[in-house]
């Protein structure tokens, strides 16, 4: 039996086999799943105009909140608050808020003297937040990000409809020179991709603290952090995990919504940070983790057997067929996602991007086995 499944010409027909399936794989994903944010046209109403609490946790933040606070600050929105958590700083910040809170009104503060561990990473100042906020619908960003625009608060609280508890927004990282700048710039484009695009085809599964916006009510609903207070991560992609579902969860993609940072300077602290957020994932619903992995399995698989394939050389022609059809199906689809996230730049490059990240989240996964990551700050 061994020998005829190894056999000249049976190999290959299995190999050809597992190719079409892949290659069938990637085609659903790829039209089902991800079309849905390409095609997607977000509603220009902005209706209903409620009030705002938005929460920033810093630590040791004094450069970055002296450039991004006066822009949260002044947003071009009715009713707002500002409520920032210094937890712990040992810099500057406590003056800085003090004087940024003499200028603005609508911003307070919370300190944190002691760095209290009754959750691990930022879980617990955030809560303290999230609690203390005086309006039920909370807007959560980073110290260092930046608003788009002015109507960063109103873009975000319009996906707001009478049964929506959840938004999904996007943070993108700012362009610079540079492979790993683009590098950055495609994962971040394409996991939001595969986010935004799950939760319009009703899986909602994650968002990012960068740009996510939820009801207090959800907060407290769900426990907050207390499911999983011991991961050291997973304060936006775990609680939105728990949280979201078909019915309460809505996405905003218009790029005065978005929000900007900096991304990690260098090569080696952006896969520091990757390996932490790979780590948490683990902690996603079975149904979620399944059709992520199936479809980085269906990735990996899709180059593996193409190559062997080649290498047998065997029905070249539909082997070559199929992988120009997913070649243009990528194209099609992530081309459409990149313009909608306002990523063009990236375009030209998809196939390389995507192979070379196949590789980094290859490795990572594989030395998160053997060290975990542990700090947040």
């Amino acid at each position: 039996m061994v020998d005829l499944l190894f056999n000249r010409q049976i190999l290959p027909l299995v190999l050809l086999g597992c190719f079409v399936l892949v290659f069938i794989i990637q085609q659903f994903y790829y039209w089902v799943i991800f079309w849905r944010l390409g095609r997607y046209k977000q509603p220009e109403s902005i209706g209903h105009l409620r009030g705002v609490s938005v929460v920033i946790c810093a630590r040791n933040e004094y450069h970055h909140l002296s450039e991004t606070l006066p822009l949260i600050l002044e947003q071009d929105y009715p009713e707002y608050e500002v409520l920032v958590v210094n937890h712990s700083s040992d810099d500057d910040t406590h003056f800085l808020l003090a004087r940024l809170e003499e200028k603005y009104p609508h911003l307070s503060t919370i300190h944190i003297r002691e760095d209290l561990n009754f959750f691990t990473g930022k879980k617990f100042p955030l809560s303290i937040g999230i609690k203390s906020a005086k309006h039920d619908l909370v807007l959560l960003t980073d110290a260092d990000c930046k608003p788009a625009s002015k109507d960063w608060i109103r873009h975000m609280q319009s996906a707001f409809q009478s049964k929506t508890e959840v938004v999904l927004g996007y943070g993108s990282y700012n362009r610079q020179p540079g492979l790993t700048n683009k590098l950055i710039r495609f994962d971040t484009a394409q996991i939001a991709s595969t986010y935004l695009s799950y939760a319009m085809a009703g899986i909602p599964y994650m968002g990012v603290g960068r740009n996510l916006s939820y009801l207090k009510q959800v907060f407290y609903k769900n426990q907050g952090f207390i499911t999983h207070y011991r991961v050291r991560s997973g304060d936006d992609d775990l609680f939105i995990n728990r949280a979201a579902n078909r019915s309460n969860t809505k996405i905003m993609v218009h790029p005065a919504s978005y929000t900007f940072s900096e991304p990690k300077p260098s090569f080696g602290k952006w896969i520091t940070q990757k390996k932490r957020h790979l780590l948490t994932s683990h902690h996603y619903k079975f149904k979620h983790k399944a059709l992520l992995g199936l479809y980085a399995f269906s990735q990996i698989s899709f180059y593996l057997l193409f190559v062997l394939l080649v290498a047998l050389n065997w029905s070249a022609i539909p082997v070559l067929g199929m992988f120009l059809l997913r070649l243009i199906s990528q194209y099609i689809v992530f081309s459409g996602c990149l313009r909608k996230l306002n990523e063009k730049d990236l375009v030209p490059f998809i196939p390389i991007y995507e192979l070379m990240l196949l590789i980094f989240n290859s490795g990572i996964l594989i030395s998160n086995v053997v060290r975990k990551p542990t700090r947040w700050k």
